[in-house]
């Protein structure tokens, strides 16, 4: 069994991430503007993982960094959205969206790591 704690463990930490977003999504007071960011939040958040799952499974090099590049794509849209529902409702989600960006930043800055490191040793 993993160690869900293990913080070099990406796959799991994706995982809890998304995990993570899921139960905030279903704090949030409900009404158009919060619905349609939530929706877009739960893709984008989800997806961080799924593409690097998906990189790991990769097909060739250059699948394998496409697959990251979309993962970290997904990283940065999930921290605007998490911005947004934050600005739009002040003082009520400021710890945990905060919470939630701090960590979508750290795995993006690790994406991006991969990502260069991969790109360097064609080279």
């Amino acid at each position: 069994m993993k160690d869900i704690n293990n913080r070099y463990d990406l796959e799991e930490r994706t995982f809890l991430f998304a995990k993570n977003v899921g139960v905030f999504l279903k704090t949030i007071e409900k009404n158009i503007v919060n619905n349609e960011y939530a929706k877009q939040l739960a893709r984008s958040s989800g997806s961080v993982g799924a593409n690097y799952i998906e990189a790991n499974e990769s097909l060739g090099e250059k699948d394998y960094i496409l697959h990251l590049r979309i993962s970290r794509k997904e990283a940065k849209e999930s921290i605007f959205w998490l911005r947004l529902i934050k600005e739009v409702n002040p003082g009520k989600y400021d710890e945990i969206t905060l919470e939630l960006m701090n960590e979508c930043t750290e795995l993006k800055k690790i994406l991006s790591s991969i990502i260069n490191k991969a790109l360097n040793a064609k080279h």
